[in-house]
């Protein structure tokens, strides 16, 4: 857990939820007003996340009945997701040609690889005779991203392309979304449908945290109670004092063979897998299985309700590390990354403090303190990863007490920690929980699933800034990406997890590939209402946003207008203005809404959003107050 789990939700008034929303906006407002250099003086296309650079040629290209498509063997796997495109959506006769050589051709769709680009750049250019996809396999991938992007959202086999040159690179080599599959376990079917979508977006990093307090989900071999007693919880007992949530059994794992199965089908779509394999804290699964891992010896169970324990793996014990390395083999056997996530993270020292082996270690050692014994059981695991060739992420708890040359943080309660690390030279993925944190929430609590709590909403996750001002130029070279995280405390299912992701997924995106001279929230939300079609077809279960122009407002006129955007391209917003339910009651929004206000009672505007594929929004809400 990476956040305080034991939070209200905010209170009933929201004033501080509302002040802090209005700082945030204004703000949000200054990054709009940013140049947006890549936009400047031209059409902007519908394309999440926006391009390096842009250059429209004037007019189009409309591909013929017969598909021709030009490829070498190493990007095979993209013409034939580009074939599969064309047959479900267009019902068009394509032809694949392998070639040792690719070069530009009439009439066809051309993937050259060139080894003059960077890891994953490309240039994308459209011609008005051929489609041109130019890079490394990596970039041409991302090449099919934004082509993909470009085409229609309904099935039809007239398929009209602009004409265009695109050239564009990622701005951070690591663009992350990590899912906590420790609380509740989401099914292989599931993750893969979400890495689609990740790779849609140019993600390439999923950060699987696969071990938890609450279930551990990745078969070992070696150890297999691991997964036969701390993969299953009897019961969840949680909920804010006023509600009584979920209090099913909830179980399962991932086998080997299941692990396999997602690293293949990932690294086709350019995404590495990090696996999260917690320690020292975190651990209740772990020693539910295994209690002479502990200080105490237990008796203990899987965790059944949310907080941080006070059990964790003993640091005294050479038992523990034989185990955890035992474990590392199967997880580095498992998973090519490079990088493992080892946690690091809410590991409270009290049993340490009175453990007779640990204490001994702390002497033996010369360490100070448990903060220092922390700092030698992840320098330990550290430098066993460096002799298998891996290297560690952990969050950044793991600087207390330092750590070695190497080691990544994962930057979560606010910047801070990011920033030190940077300082010290060691890479940063910067995760803060007040910008990246999708399972706060993101509306209006009282209309909004129930969350953890905090307040993420989309512009907010839109205005974050990965390179600090406390940094200097120098220092943001070790700002190495950005990630977006999921808690799944109280996200039970595979539609809310989506909900809860969606669109804020598409912020994060641009946010980790487009140059920050490009990123402008008004030109994004006008590209998000078209890109949200795309969604649903996929059927994504996203938010609808709120309708921009939907704000709290004190006015000193009794006369207010008040003018809405539909967030949906194509969509409809019903609304009503005397407190009732705009589900049953709304009138259709057709234009601004000049509203008289009372000076005694403030006014409630509500409204809800359809789609035009019929999806409807949960309600939105606004209070308009005269204040002379």
């Amino acid at each position: 857990m990476k956040h305080n789990t034991k939070q209200k939700p905010p209170p009933n008034n929201c004033q501080l939820s509302i002040i802090n929303y209005q700082l945030k906006s204004f703000l949000a407002v200054l990054i709009c007003l940013l140049p947006a250099i890549s936009h400047a003086q031209q059409p902007i296309l519908p394309l999440i996340p926006y391009p390096r650079s842009v250059e429209m040629q004037g007019g189009s290209m409309e591909l013929p009945e017969q598909v021709n498509i030009y490829t070498g063997k190493e990007t095979e796997q993209v013409a034939l997701t580009l074939q599969t495109f064309f047959q479900k959506n267009c019902g068009k006769d394509v032809r694949i040609n392998t070639r040792s050589k690719v070069k530009a051709t009439d009439n066809a769709i051309c993937l050259i690889n060139d080894p003059s680009f960077s890891e994953e750049s490309y240039n994308l250019q459209i011609t008005a005779s051929s489609v041109i996809l130019q890079g490394r396999p990596s970039g041409i991938f991302y090449a099919l991203q934004t082509l993909l992007q470009l085409m229609p959202t309904e099935n039809t086999q007239v398929i009209s392309l602009p004409q265009l040159s695109i050239r564009d690179e990622p701005r951070f080599a690591y663009r992350g979304v990590m899912i906590d599959v420790g609380r509740y376990f989401y099914d292989t079917d599931f993750l893969k449908k979400f890495i689609d979508c990740m790779a849609s977006y140019k993600f390439n990093v999923f950060h699987w945290h696969l071990t938890e307090y609450s279930g551990w989900r990745i078969e070992i071999n070696r150890y297999p109670d691991l997964t036969r007693i701390g993969a299953f919880r009897r019961t969840t007992r949680q909920g804010h004092e006023q509600y009584t949530y979920d209090r099913l059994p909830n179980g399962g794992y991932y086998t080997q063979e299941d692990i396999n199965e997602m690293v293949r089908y990932a690294a086709e779509r350019h995404i590495t897998i990090i696996p999260e394999i917690e320690m020292p804290g975190h651990s209740l699964a772990m020693l539910a299985a295994y209690p002479e891992l502990s200080c105490t010896g237990g008796p203990f169970k899987v965790q059944e309700d949310w907080g941080i324990e006070p059990d964790i793996l003993c640091a005294g014990n050479e038992k523990t590390f034989e185990v955890l390395e035992n474990i590392l083999d199967e997880v580095i056997g498992l998973f090519p990354s490079k990088i493992i996530h080892i946690g690091g993270d809410e590991a409270p020292k009290i049993r340490w403090k009175a453990c007779p082996k640990c204490q001994q270690r702390i002497r033996e050692e010369g360490l100070k303190d448990e903060n220092e014994l922390q700092s030698y059981f992840i320098r330990r695991i550290q430098k066993y990863m460096e002799s298998k060739g891996r290297e560690i992420l952990g969050w950044d708890e793991i600087l207390e007490g330092g750590i070695a040359p190497g080691a990544m943080v994962m930057s979560w309660r606010g910047e801070k920690g990011g920033i030190e690390a940077a300082r010290q030279h060691h890479r940063v993925v910067m995760a803060p929980t007040n910008y990246m944190y999708f399972d706060y929430y993101q509306g209006n609590w009282r209309y909004e699933p129930l969350s953890i709590g905090g307040y993420v909403p989309l512009d907010w996750v839109y205005s974050y800034e990965p390179y600090s001002k406390e940094l200097t130029p120098e220092q943001h070279q070790y700002i190495y990406g950005v990630q977006g995280n999921l808690w799944s405390e109280y996200i039970h299912n595979e539609t809310h997890l989506e909900y809860m992701a969606f669109p804020r997924v598409t912020a994060l995106s641009e946010i980790a590939w487009s140059p920050a001279s490009a990123r402008d929230y008004t030109g994004f939300r006008q590209r998000l209402s078209e890109n949200l079609l795309w969604l649903e077809k996929r059927n994504i279960n996203y938010r609808i946003p709120d309708p921009e122009g939907l704000n709290d407002m004190v006015s000193k006129q009794n006369e207010i207008v008040i003018d809405l955007k539909i967030p949906v391209k194509g969509g409809e917003i019903f609304y009503t203005i005397d407190g009732n339910d705009p589900l049953q009651y709304g009138k259709k929004y057709t234009g601004p809404l000049k509203i008289h206000l009372d000076e005694k009672i403030p006014l409630d505007l509500k409204c809800v959003v359809r789609t035009p594929l019929g999806r409807v929004s949960r309600i939105y809400s606004a209070q308009y107050t005269c204040r002379k």
